[in-house]
């Protein structure tokens, strides 16, 4: 399997997998279970993220479906299937959209772009003050 990038995170190779199938009568029962160590960063604060993932799928696929052209699993130029693009798509859907460090994670400032934690900016409550205090001004000398 080749390295891919999937929402900006990279699954280190090599991914583990582990791939059984098991006839049944004129079924086979699949079973695909893989681990990946996937890399990428917090989309709140930038910090690295590396975590484990698992993926686990099984299908039960008949003879009368291979011969079927809209079949959903790959199979590679000699009607096999092929584990690697299966293994693909299936961490592609179940990788998560948006990694993140900790579902808590304060991310940054929007005006200084520190974290949070090291933000010495004021509040945003303590700059509304003085433009609410101008408004009042300017509204009563209207008045």
């Amino acid at each position: 399997m080749s390295a891919k990038d999937f929402a900006g995170a990279r699954i280190e190779q090599p991914v583990s997998a582990r791939f059984e199938a098991v006839p049944d009568g004129d079924e086979i029962r699949m079973t695909l279970r893989a681990n990946a160590l996937v890399h990428g960063e917090c989309a709140r604060c930038l910090d690295p993220v590396e975590r484990e993932e698992t993926v686990q799928a099984e299908w039960t696929v008949r003879e009368r479906d291979l011969d079927d052209p809209d079949f959903d699993l790959p199979l590679d130029e000699k009607g096999h299937l092929d584990v690697d693009e299966w293994l693909c798509q299936e961490f592609m859907f179940q990788i998560p959209t948006v990694l993140l460090c900790s579902a808590d994670c304060p991310g940054l400032c929007p005006r200084c772009g520190k974290k949070m934690a090291e933000c010495t900016c004021p509040p945003a409550e303590a700059e509304a003050e003085p433009a609410d205090a101008r408004l009042a001004i300017l509204k009563s000398l209207l008045n």
